[in-house]
């Protein structure tokens, strides 16, 4: 199943237009962000629309409130190019989809390309955000690595050493792995070959990235995601190594272990989902 078969798999069933209604309401004066439905959510938790649906604003896709035009946090209409048309189907799903209160984990589409629109389309921002995803090198998850107990050891070599290799013959870098947390750190030309690959980025795939890169703790997880050599459900095993193993030790920990697996594939499959061309 190739990058855009996965995307699609996630698609939401239809839009159900039996879901309660609450109308937002205020006559209090606003001196603050923009007044935007994403704004409203925020202060209200509350659902104050009916139907969110997929709307044509010019040549770009938009997400329509009640025929109104999602806005970003900023104040920024939320619209997308003609190849995002499922980024606009997934993000008015999420806001049909919410019932009478708010629930910010079910929104992961919104605030990833929000995050784009926003933020992403700023070069200084590019070049911060840049510096701090490459901080990761040094910590990155994949390239510490343990010999105990023989469940870690076989799991490492089963889903970092694959990606080690090919971060390192792509990009023509070395990679240095470690067995412990302190004084270490990757070669400065790795960094600098690293910082020249997130700058051709647009910002799509910058917001995408940097999701990707916190929410598996690793530099390398991210970008493979991005370059689609990884899968979403790769990345996620990738990046839950450690927990795996000590499931396959002591067991599963409900309401814990279980929350995390979705949650991890939830923020990667939006960040998959953003760079889908459809």
């Amino acid at each position: 199943m190739n990058q855009l078969s996965r995307c699609l798999a996630l698609r939401p069933a239809p839009f159900s237009s039996s879901l309660r209604t609450i109308r937002w309401n205020s006559s209090v004066p606003h001196d603050g962000p923009p007044v935007t439905e994403t704004n409203r959510t925020e202060a209200t938790m509350k659902r104050f629309w009916k139907q969110a649906t997929v709307g044509r604003q010019d040549d770009s896709y938009t997400v329509l409130l009640d025929h109104r035009a999602l806005k970003t946090p900023s104040g920024n209409t939320l619209l997308l190019p003609p190849e995002k048309s499922l980024v606009a189907t997934l993000v008015a799903a999420e806001w049909e989809n919410q019932e009478t209160m708010l629930k910010h984990h079910a929104l992961p589409m919104t605030a990833l390309t929000s995050r784009a629109i926003d933020e992403m389309v700023d070069e200084a921002t590019r070049a911060e955000v840049r510096q701090a995803l490459l901080e990761y090198l040094d910590t990155d998850t994949i390239c510490f690595y343990q010999d105990y107990p023989p469940q870690l050891v076989d799991l490492q070599a089963q889903h970092w050493d694959p990606l080690l290799t090919w971060a390192r013959s792509t990009f023509d870098i070395d990679l240095h792995t470690f067995d412990s947390l302190l004084f270490n750190s990757q070669p400065s030309e790795t960094k600098s070959k690293m910082e020249e690959v997130l700058s051709t980025l647009d910002h799509w795939e910058m917001a995408a990235m940097e999701r990707a890169t916190y929410t598996t703790k690793s530099f390398i997880i991210a970008l493979a995601l991005v370059r689609k050599h990884l899968s979403v459900e790769q990345a996620s095993l990738a990046a839950q190594v450690e927990v795996a193993s000590q499931i396959q030790r002591w067991g599963e920990v409900e309401d814990t272990h279980d929350v995390d697996f979705h949650d991890v594939r939830r923020q990667l499959g939006s960040a998959a989902c953003l760079l889908c061309s459809i």
